[in-house]
């Protein structure tokens, strides 16, 4: 046995789970699923304006909660910067370093060179968005004092361990979430169409929309954008997933998998960090002996089906095993069916559980209770009582109630989500 074979028997690194966290409730059930850090933005200089974002008062709050509970989190500075988002940025940095955050993301040099003459000692992180795609672009980022590298989601599995074995660098690589249609998130359609600076935090999303043809001379008169029989959704790529690849990126010795998703739902946030959290789990057991062969080694099957229950637009491996061709786009609609939705939020765990309702519910239901791990609970409504005691028959997005069930479900923590099968009725 080799002297590498042998100290892989010894252990086999796990890397960091990093999620979004769009908002305050979104970090906090991303933390309650299993995170081991989260990203967030705030009111400035992040790319995803639309979210809920955080004031610096809720991001102080933010980041307290999350160390308490041992998360690390990273603050997004990545917008491509122009000359008036420079204005406050000093002041912005060092309010960011105060507040005890584990490191800021960047994209815009300019902001890099800011952050490392003001906040020095703070950990920078290389955004997707800076594209590096080779491993001399990689060296070039950590000679201008960048700690990690979030590398370009066009590269393959080789080339990401080309890389990582190139630099000292911390590497971090996206293995959930949305895929833009441009490089590495660089996109004008928004700007276009809408207005809107998708590097300036504040994307449409054209790319989801369907589309029609015009004839100039005959206004008015829609045709539709049609490839071949598969419709008109001519921009739409599926979602990237990586789930089945886990077992040679952990192989690979990086640092950190990032999920996409911070304008995504807490039923999203807790359904995709659960599952990526159990399949890291499940794969740090096994015995050092299969590390030998990594390319042999694989998830249960349940852990996908599970997985693809959050909802998506499709799936695709994008980039890391081949060139995407036709068959990683959705021509036929914006999003895949979705086949269970978010009921309610645990508020006050017990028998009886307190919940804060989510979508429409009537006692009768069947709902599952997503536990933290793998586990799901199903039960039925065989009750719904408001705070004062008084029985309901219909509970609203927004109503808190306590539910009673049949079987009674275990004493989920609270953050526990509850989801529901969608049922099809007769149209």
């Amino acid at each position: 046995m080799t002297e590498k074979e042998s100290n892989k028997e010894e252990t086999i690194r796990i890397p960091e789970l990093l999620a979004p966290a769009g908002n305050f409730e979104k970090l906090v059930t991303a933390v309650h699923y299993g995170a081991d850090a989260v990203y967030l933005g705030g009111k400035k200089f992040s790319l995803r304006a639309k979210a809920g974002n955080f004031s610096m008062d809720k991001m102080a709050e933010a980041i307290q909660y999350s160390h308490e509970h041992g998360v690390k989190v990273y603050v997004t500075v990545n917008i491509l910067a122009h000359n008036e988002d420079l204005v406050g940025l000093a002041q912005y940095l060092k309010d960011i370093q105060g507040m005890g955050a584990d490191g800021i993301i960047v994209s815009d040099p300019g902001i890099l060179a800011e952050a490392r003459k003001h906040v020095p000692d703070l950990p920078v992180h290389l955004s997707t968005q800076a594209n590096v795609t080779n491993y001399a672009s990689a060296s070039f980022w950590t000679t201008q004092g960048v700690s990690r590298l979030n590398l370009a989601r066009e590269l393959s599995l080789q080339e990401v361990q080309e890389i990582r074995k190139s630099i000292s660098a911390e590497i971090e690589v996206f293995v959930h979430g949305a895929l833009c249609i441009s490089y590495s998130g660089r996109c004008m359609l928004s700007n276009y169409m809408t207005g809107r600076d998708a590097n300036r935090g504040n994307c449409a999303h054209p790319c989801r929309y369907s589309y029609k043809l015009v004839e100039e001379k005959r206004p008015g008169q829609l045709f539709p954008v049609e490839e071949d029989e598969r419709g008109t959704y001519i921009f739409n790529a599926k979602d990237l997933c990586l789930l089945e690849t886990l077992p040679l990126l952990v192989n690979s010795g990086l640092d950190s998998l990032k999920i996409e998703g911070r304008m995504k739902s807490i039923f999203y946030v807790g359904g995709v960090v659960r599952i990526y959290r159990a399949a890291l789990d499940y794969l740090k057991e096994l015995p050092a002996e299969q590390w030998l062969r990594p390319d042999e080694i694989s998830l249960p099957t349940e852990f996908m089906e599970e997985l693809l229950k959050t909802g998506t637009r499709g799936v695709s491996d994008n980039f890391i095993h081949e060139k995407p061709g036709e068959g990683e786009m959705n021509y036929i609609t914006s999003r895949v069916e979705q086949t269970y939705e978010p009921v309610a939020v645990i508020r006050r765990p017990g028998e009886s559980h307190f919940v804060e309702i989510r979508n429409t519910l009537f006692p009768g239901e069947e709902v599952e209770f997503m536990g933290k791990g793998f586990g799901v609970k199903s039960t039925r409504i065989v009750g719904m009582y408001d705070e004062e005691g008084n029985k309901v028959e219909k509970a609203n997005p927004g109503n808190r109630v306590l539910l009673q069930t049949d079987p009674v479900a275990p004493e989920y923590p609270i953050h526990t989500i509850l989801r529901r099968k969608i049922v099809k009725t007769a149209g």
